[in-house]
């Protein structure tokens, strides 16, 4: 009896070993720069990678200081994910702290930026589009640093591209439902240019691409009339946000508070945005409440 159970014990160790995933110590080691990037790695890695976020959840990149211990992040990670376009001013002095020189991605590669005046706008994931140029180039990246796991990660983001397709289409169908006169908002900073471009809401925000900018009272002015001129029936706040510019707009003008926005980050597990594909739903769902009626 006893060499049957030793017996059975066995298969079941040779089993695990063939259909478990990697051990954590076995896993492509992987450091993405903020949430969002982090989320698309996941979604393509699965069990083979193990990703570490260095500005995470409701975290304002733009602003974001490192710590000692991201520096030794960098120094442990095979491959360092990032926006790219000027997103994480940061992150050179960040490696050079880490005394290392891992693989550096840019997720952005082959996106043509949207500028405004001198400045490429970062915050390219706002449209589905350009979220599966984000995938693609994780997805090479990945199988060129783990040869053995690249049939896996074509896999996974095959079916994430699919996913990210189906919520270009649902985004497509929701905006359709706003009255093309309505499809008017402010938002905090100007962090939603490629999603106005691919579905058409315009935005108008106080701040410029980065929330390093200060307003002034003649951009507060401009925005004020702009509202009461074009009847932009709402305003949003964001969770990376001050939320006292935007509420003294919306009490200076009568337009009403949408709601909040994510703009730059995640939210954590019980957040209203969690995932990418949260994040976007969220935002279009707000943004047709506040519009459609």
């Amino acid at each position: 009896m006893r060499a049957v159970l030793r017996f059975i014990v066995f298969i079941g160790i040779a089993l695990a070993m063939i259909v478990s995933p990697a051990s954590a110590q076995d896993r492509l080691n992987v450091v993405a720069s903020f949430s969002i990037i982090g989320d698309f790695v996941r979604n393509v890695g699965g069990e083979r990678v193990s990703v570490t976020t260095l500005v995470g959840p409701d975290g304002d990149a733009h602003v974001y200081t490192p710590t000692p211990a991201d520096a030794k992040k960098i120094a442990d990670a095979r491959l360092v994910i990032v926006n790219g376009l000027g997103f994480e001013g940061w992150l050179s002095r960040l490696v050079q702290s880490s005394g290392k020189k891992p693989t550096i991605v840019t997720a952005t590669r082959g996106i043509a930026p949207r500028k405004l005046g001198s400045e490429a706008d970062p915050h390219a994931w706002q449209s589905a589009a350009n979220a599966k140029t984000y995938v693609t180039n994780i997805r090479d990246a990945l199988a060129a640093a783990d040869p053995a796991g690249a049939e896996t990660y074509r896999g996974n983001a095959q079916t994430y591209l699919e996913k990210l397709d189906a919520l270009d289409r649902e985004t497509r169908a929701a905006v359709a439902q706003i009255p093309q006169d309505r499809r008017k908002v402010i938002s905090t900073h100007d962090a939603f240019g490629y999603l106005a471009a691919a579905y058409g809401i315009e935005f108008v925000a106080p701040l410029g691409v980065s929330t390093e900018s200060e307003a002034s009272a003649r951009d507060i002015a401009r925005i004020i009339t702009q509202i009461r001129t074009q009847k932009i029936p709402a305003v949003f706040l964001e969770n990376i946000s001050d939320s006292r510019l935007i509420r003294r707009i919306s009490a200076e003008t009568g337009a009403r508070v949408g709601g909040t926005l994510y703009s730059d980050s995640l939210t954590g597990e019980k957040g209203d945005a969690p995932t990418y594909i949260d994040m976007v739903r969220h935002n279009i769902k707000a943004l047709t409440s506040a519009l459609a009626n």
